[in-house]
């Protein structure tokens, strides 16, 4: 189940991309809600989607 709430919240963060305020937003509510081990997975996955999209590096500091 925890594996799919995952998945869910990579793909609503994708889905968001387009907004840094609700790609922030979004981000926040994974943070309470994932398993530590799914943060890291997800820091990692947020980090390449920055890359691509430079206007959400403002949320990078959420992940720390």
């Amino acid at each position: 189940m925890a594996r799919a709430m995952f998945e869910y919240t990579k793909t609503i963060l994708s889905k968001v991309s387009f907004d840094a305020v609700l790609f922030c937003k979004e981000v926040k509510k994974a943070l309470q809600r994932l398993l530590p081990h799914e943060i890291e997975e997800l820091k990692i996955w947020i980090v390449s989607l920055t890359r691509q999209n430079p206007e959400l590096n403002q949320c990078l500091i959420l992940l720390n």
